[in-house]
């Protein structure tokens, strides 16, 4: 049975804490606010606090709590390795257990742990979206007409798809003999918001010869649900992906969401030695295809005359687990593309699962940042190896009037490889 920690099992992490204060310089939320509740440190201590029977989970400590992204810059800077992100998780979870969801997280639970239900939102925004949303030019997203629950107006979205990518490709794509076989695990933004990231995964892979199992029955990966402190909706989650994963013998399981991959890759590797083994065998897109040889066949393309200005932003949940080289590499081997590294790539873009949704305006702020950081790289277009910050950069750069466009790093490469259509 999958099973997250609970707060008390990591109390001997929580202790590793020295108070040092080195996480201050790398905590978006705390360069937003400056206030020691919103730092990783203080969050430490309030989650000491609670062990010890000091403090309850009153307004202020609930929202000093509520206040982390739960991005690991923290951690990949902190001298002792204090994982903050798991002790604030479970900290949310600890909250929900005595108090209840939020109206969101419950929100959140019932959605993400009902693919049935899922699917039928989906399909039913993408046929009003024309009422619900106004079209942004250069597209670059949907910008809401009004505030919807939990949704400022003037945020800008991507248009829910009414064909949800896993119902547009067969359960298994063939490939060549002696060449890998792997799952691929598409997450909930690319079936449901951005399926032709997904179509470009197929692609990729047809291009290298691998054999694609596309389980129907996967589902959300949880990480919202961590987020929202849904534990039991995690962990049925976990239940699921397992036995869809390992329906069919599979070399690798694929992620193109670098949430996804953490999902899978991280949190689940301490849910069991099933999920352990899971673990292992996660692997992102862009690891797969530069140790598969793909950029030395993509130096063999031909170069076209004009070459599009692109620049990379590290998603936190590739960045703190050290995937940061290999789709740089694939970027700087695509024929059409002139790479240039933006300042700060690797700093936070504010989205953090449901973060942005409880603490818009904060999150805002910490976009406002990484928007000027895009603007001064002089970049046309942003890519990135995840969907949510997909989302959060193209809404960011637009509330700062800019026009670059926020494309996945697969997108790109898609245009570049020649075509090759998809096995009945």
């Amino acid at each position: 049975m999958a099973k997250l920690k609970d707060l008390e099992e990591l109390r001997e992490e929580i202790e590793q804490c020295v108070k040092c204060g080195a996480c201050r310089a790398h905590c978006p939320v705390f360069g937003a606010e400056h206030r020691e509740g919103r730092v990783a440190r203080g969050k430490i201590a309030l989650s000491k606090a609670v062990l010890d029977g000091a403090v309850g989970f009153d307004a202020k400590v609930v929202e000093d709590l509520s206040q982390c992204l739960l991005c690991g810059s923290c951690w990949a800077q902190c001298p002792n390795k204090v994982p903050t992100e798991e002790i604030v998780a479970a900290a949310r979870r600890r909250i929900a257990e005595e108090q209840g969801l939020s109206s969101f997280g419950k929100g959140v639970a019932a959605v993400i742990g009902r693919p049935k239900l899922m699917n039928l939102l989906a399909k039913t925004g993408g046929a009003l979206s024309s009422l619900l949303f106004e079209k942004l030019p250069e597209n670059s997203g949907l910008r809401l007409r009004f505030p919807a629950p939990y949704l400022d107006a003037g945020r800008t979205l991507p248009p829910l798809t009414s064909k949800p990518f896993r119902e547009r490709v067969p359960e298994v794509i063939e490939g060549a003999p002696g060449q890998p076989t792997v799952a691929f695990f598409t997450g909930c933004g690319i079936n449901y918001m951005y399926p032709a990231i997904g179509e470009a995964f197929v692609k990729a892979l047809q291009f290298l010869g691998v054999t694609i199992i596309i389980p129907k029955d996967q589902a959300c990966c949880g990480l919202p649900a961590v987020s929202a402190g849904a534990g039991k909706t995690v962990e049925q989650l976990a239940e699921q992906n397992l036995e869809a994963l390992n329906r069919r013998p599979v070399d690798f399981v694929v992620t193109a969401c670098a949430s996804c991959n953490a999902g899978l890759g991280k949190i689940y590797a301490d849910m069991g030695p099933e999920f352990a083994e899971l673990a292992k065998k996660t692997q992102d897109i862009f690891v797969f295809l530069a140790s598969h040889g793909l950029p030395e066949k993509l130096a063999a393309l031909p170069k076209p005359t004009r070459r599009v200005k692109v620049t990379y932003h590290d998603p936190c949940h590739l960045r703190t687990r050290g995937i940061t080289k290999e789709p740089r590499e694939i970027l700087r081997a695509l024929p059409q593309v002139e790479f240039v590294e933006m300042e700060a790539a690797g700093t936070c873009c504010g989205l953090g699962g449901t973060y942005s949704v409880y603490h818009y305006e904060n999150s805002k702020k910490i976009g406002a940042k990484k928007a000027g950081f895009v603007a001064a790289s002089g970049a046309e277009l942003v890519a990135t190896d995840c969907p949510g910050c997909i989302m959060q950069l193209q809404d960011s750069i637009n509330h700062a009037g800019g026009t670059q466009r926020v494309v996945h790093i697969l997108e790109l490469l898609a245009e570049a490889l020649p075509e090759r259509p998809l096995s009945p």
